[in-house]
């Protein structure tokens, strides 16, 4: 088992229940000569149902519960009774949760508020008893629907963290120290990279009671897009905030070449990702007298903003504050469908079975099923109406 218990990525198997078959029974009773049929209806196969909430944080509970599987529907009985429906699976989610499906990389659906319910696979339809089935010239139907078959999926889930703002840095870029600074969030800070092994979020305060999100995430380095240092797994949990802050050390030998490189690692990722608004912060700036500030401002990237600032000393930490609340309630930053575009991307076939085996999910799940209708006989052979009633 990994060190940590904050788990992100898990492949499972899911199969809903069958329905139950309908009865053929014929009524029998003293007195009651031709009863006719009163056989009951079968029972639906129970859902399994997605559902977000807000207690959980890790898909860590997912981890060593890989086979979901709901309950068949019994059959029916005489007298027209109807079978037990089979018993829904609630698969409790974090919000903020997104499912693939394993085989083709396709985008099933997400789950992002506490509450919300999503049926990630329905149950099979009862079948009809067999008086549904009587008529003036057939008086004693002998046949009745079996039930509709269940499904199975296997599915990938992925944790999206929900954030207004993504820290992006290089390892020791001060991204850990900024966020333990504005918020009550205690990271793990230390003077070696690679310090920060999981994300982290934190709410920051700002004035008149007013507050936003952050996310901080592993260090990224040049060539994560191929695998190096903790390549771009992470960067998954930035995909939905609104802005990213961009953190460069005042002591970099070019700090526009070290942004444009991180630039090109998100391009590299998503390209959709460098829509989203940026701001350039300039950490560890207690180094810096005013002016030395001001000769490094005019080699700064241009069209982006961007402020000098130090999470020990305080200095600019206001400031940023200020440009970052500015820059996510701008009206360009509230583009309906702007962030569920950028996370709702299918996963691309060519990388899925390597994205598997870095996150250890790439093992095949040999579930046999064993029916125990095998004796259903003549009853396989019927046809299901595509008109049924729920």
């Amino acid at each position: 088992m990994a060190e940590s218990n904050f788990v992100d990525y898990v492949k499972i198997y899911c199969r809903s229940g069958k329905g139950g078959r309908g009865s053929t029974h014929m009524r029998r009773a003293k007195y009651v000569p031709n009863g006719g049929p009163d056989g009951g209806d079968g029972g639906r196969g129970g859902h399994i149902i997605l559902r977000g909430n807000r207690n959980y944080w890790t898909l860590l509970h997912l981890r060593y519960d890989r086979h979901i599987l709901a309950g068949h529907g019994e059959s029916g009985s005489k007298n027209r009774s109807f079978g037990k429906d089979g018993q829904d699976k609630v698969i409790e989610v974090p919000c903020g949760t997104v499912v693939y499906n394993a085989e083709t990389g396709e985008y099933i659906c997400d789950v992002t508020e506490h509450g919300q319910e999503v049926v990630l696979l329905k149950g099979g339809r009862g079948g009809l008893g067999n008086w549904h089935f009587k008529t003036a010239t057939r008086q004693a139907p002998r046949f009745a629907q079996p039930g509709e078959p269940m499904q199975e999926l296997t599915v990938i889930m992925e944790l999206k963290l929900l954030a207004d703002v993504g820290l992006v840095g290089f390892p020791n870029a001060g991204k850990s120290t900024l966020l333990s600074a504005v918020s009550s969030a205690k990271p793990k800070i230390a003077n070696y990279p690679f310090t920060t092994m999981e994300p982290m979020l934190g709410i920051v305060s700002y004035r008149d009671g007013k507050s936003f999100v952050m996310a901080d995430i592993p260090g990224i380095i040049e060539g994560a897009s191929a695998g190096k240092g903790l390549g771009l797994r992470f960067l998954r949990h930035i995909e939905r905030n609104s802005l990213l802050l961009f953190m460069v050390p005042a002591d970099s030998d070019d700090i526009r070449k070290e942004y444009e490189i991180l630039l090109n690692e998100l391009k590299t990722f998503n390209p959709e990702m460098l829509d989203k608004q940026r701001v350039l912060a300039i950490t560890k700036s207690d180094m810096l007298d005013q002016e030395l500030m001001d000769e490094i401002e005019p080699t700064l990237p241009e069209g982006i903003p961007h402020v000098f600032i130090s999470s020990i000393s305080g200095l600019g930490i206001n400031v940023l504050k200020d440009i970052l609340w500015q820059e996510l309630n701008k009206e360009s930053n509230k583009i309906e469908g702007k962030i569920e575009s950028i996370a709702h991307r299918p996963k691309d076939l060519s990388h899925l079975q390597q994205e598997l085996a870095d996150e250890g999910e790439d093992e095949d799940f040999d579930f046999e099923y064993i029916d125990e209708d095998d004796d259903i006989e003549d009853l396989e052979d019927f046809e299901y109406e595509e008109d049924w009633d729920e």
